[in-house]
């Protein structure tokens, strides 16, 4: 599936889905936004949601939906306020920021840095991988990641 204005293509990764760049994209641009339905519910959960702060999460439609955890990120979510037209702020929109150059057809990731109540065992790859999916702060909480440097 190719996704031209946000300059991406949802294809095949070793983690099921993940999303790849079409062209390059550089340090601080911004792609997206990420459309979804917002839910305003602290104890709502899915494979797929992304939070954004005072009990709400969204369920990303694709393309960004297919984004995949790396410990060594190239992409981050920002949550960017919008202005309508006539001065109002109309809520948070969450948007795609590249954090380090991506090349054509390389995978684009970002730190699902989930709480440790919900670490499970990364198998990102990279060469700094901290062996599982936890937010740095709470790296201490998870048994056997404590010795490895915080970043």
């Amino acid at each position: 599936m190719v996704y031209s204005k946000e300059s991406v293509r949802v294809g095949p990764s070793p983690h099921g889905m993940g999303v790849f760049s079409l062209r390059p994209l550089r340090v601080h641009e911004l792609i997206g936004p990420i459309k979804g339905t917002v839910i305003e519910d602290p104890l709502y959960e899915s494979d797929y949601c992304m939070e954004m702060g005072d009990h709400l999460v969204m369920e990303p439609e694709p393309p960004f939906r297919y984004l995949n955890h790396s410990c060594h990120p190239n992409c981050a979510l920002v949550e960017i306020k919008v202005q309508d037209t006539d001065g109002t702020i109309s809520g948070p929109e969450l948007w795609l920021e590249i954090l380090t150059d991506v090349n054509p057809g390389e995978q684009m990731t970002i730190n699902y840095s989930w709480p440790a109540e919900a670490a499970i065992p990364c198998a990102c790859g990279c060469p700094d991988c901290r062996g599982w999916i936890v937010a740095n702060e709470d790296r201490d909480r998870v048994g056997g990641i404590d010795s490895l440097p915080i970043e």
